[in-house]
């Protein structure tokens, strides 16, 4: 898809009225993701994101009046610089605009969102298997050597492991 081509994509915050669409979205992220559906969760996150005094934000992405993407973030300290970052926690581009410029325009607007707010870094992960995803991050951002890690809480971990 070239320039010429592309559709126009505008990144604004999520408001109420996006419920449906984005919950639609949110779905896909999750089975995108092999993650078992769950009607809960779908309406905590909502309600996360209505929820001024909660940590998580929500952007959502438009082509032509359409919501066509979301993506879902929140600040997080980072001692070892004294400073904040933001986190990319979740990141979807309806299956229909795939390499229209979605996924690059909500990092974009992200990105201008954390200057505004004197953050020092933008961070995500994503499925080492991800391979599409990863070719828009490799041009927008760089990758990193940190290897992230799991823990159930209350698990018995073994010592001397």
């Amino acid at each position: 898809m070239t320039d010429a081509t592309r559709p126009a994509v505008s990144v604004r915050p999520v408001r109420v009225d996006d419920q449906e669409r984005w919950a639609t979205l949110f779905r896909a992220y999750r089975d995108f993701y092999r993650l078992e559906p769950d009607d809960a969760v779908v309406e905590r996150v909502w309600s996360w994101l209505m929820d001024a005094a909660h940590e998580v934000r929500g952007l959502v992405a438009e082509v032509d009046g359409t919501v066509v993407g979301i993506a879902h973030h929140r600040a997080f300290a980072r001692p070892s610089t004294g400073t904040t970052g933001v986190w990319l926690d979740d990141l979807y581009a309806d299956a229909s605009v795939r390499g229209a410029g979605v996924g690059r325009a909500l990092i974009a607007h992200l990105g201008g969102v954390a200057a505004l707010e004197g953050a020092s870094v933008v961070r995500w992960i994503t499925a080492d298997d991800n391979v599409v995803a990863q070719r828009l991050y490799d041009r927008v951002a760089t990758r990193t050597r940190w290897l992230t890690y799991d823990a159930v809480p209350g698990a018995s971990l073994g010592a001397g492991s």
